[in-house]
């Protein structure tokens, strides 16, 4: 799939918002405004923005604990998201949500999700309305390498594959579930996730989560399927995060070194500029003026978020029960 210039841009444009992103919010928590637990994205983006790039805002995704980079990648609007993980009232969801429960159905982002292998069950009710809606709609379900063990991510798989839904099933194996590697604790020697999903009876394949344009073509590839008809699909993409499972992580299952190596060598914005800017499909300068403008957006919602008011204590039960 041959890219034009403005894409280009704008793919490296969502990957480098990611990252500034969540290595802001690296520098912002232990200064004690941020409540609860957040997970960093950085060191994946190329996964989130090649999947999200082949889809519209009628299309869905389900994310998980890690869900900043899925955010961003679907569209949902950078500075509602950072008053969001500040519990401010002007975030996404009125502050009450916060990193782990960022939602914004109208860009088809259908919530992140504090529980490993919770959002492929939902991805199977909005893959039953696209289907019978028969749009050529697709619905995603983003999970980690830990959730391959989990049994609804099984039932998913089963269900997706007997009603031929169109859903695809996107595992990203960032290296260690929370601490735990994939070879210590999936059966089959290392990570078996494609063989299980071949077991279902649905394609299924693996590639590099460092290289965005591989991303791009094998989820492009199975989004195509999916809308004519074909049913689901399964991809597994290898990258490494850059941070702990969550912010505070001691990480001493690491090896030494091991996340210096990652940055200097499985960095997927350094990938995506050097063959971008040795193909000549972009100059550096190009870049260089983007990471400028993402900086200063990032400022910008950092500053708007501290000085936005946190939610009025009446509103603890609004969006929160409903009656029928």
């Amino acid at each position: 799939m041959q890219l034009s210039r403005d894409e280009l841009l704008r793919a490296y444009r969502q990957m480098k918002t990611i990252r500034e992103f969540e290595d802001r919010l690296h520098e912002e928590i232990p200064k004690g405004q941020i409540p609860g637990f957040t997970h960093l994205y950085s060191g994946q983006e190329a996964i989130a923005v090649g999947v999200c790039e082949n889809l519209n805002d009628s299309d869905a995704i389900t994310s998980t604990h890690r869900g900043h980079g899925h955010c961003i990648a679907k569209g949902c609007d950078v500075k509602g998201m950072m008053a969001e993980i500040f519990g401010r009232a002007t975030g996404l969801c009125g502050g009450k949500g916060g990193s782990m429960h960022i939602a914004d159905l109208t860009k088809g982002m259908l919530g992140a999700n504090g529980i490993v292998g919770g959002g492929p069950p939902i991805a199977m009710g909005a893959g039953i309305a696209f289907r019978n809606r028969g749009k050529g709609e697709v619905a995603v379900a983003l999970a980690g390498d830990g959730s391959c063990n989990s049994g609804p991510v099984f039932e998913a798989m089963n269900m997706a594959v007997m009603l031929n839904l169109p859903v695809i099933f996107v595992f990203e194996n960032n290296g260690y579930s929370e601490q735990t590697a994939p070879a210590y604790a999936v059966g089959g020697g290392k990570t078996d996730m494609v063989r299980r999903a071949e077991g279902f009876g649905m394609p299924a394949a693996k590639g590099d989560g460092t290289d965005f344009f591989q991303v791009y073509e094998m989820f492009g590839e199975a989004a195509e399927r999916a809308r004519s008809g074909g049913g689901p699909t399964a991809l597994e993409f290898e990258c490494l995060r850059f941070f702990g499972h969550f912010e505070g992580d001691p990480q001493r299952y690491r090896a030494k070194g091991e996340v210096e190596d990652a940055r200097e060598n499985l960095d997927c914005l350094k990938n995506f500029r050097a063959k971008v800017t040795e193909a000549a499909l972009l100059d550096a300068a190009d870049l260089d003026a983007i990471d400028a403008e993402v900086l200063q957006l990032i400022d910008e919602a950092v500053e708007e978020a501290m000085a936005a008011p946190f939610p009025d204590p009446s509103e603890v039960t609004k969006n929160v029960y409903i009656s029928y």
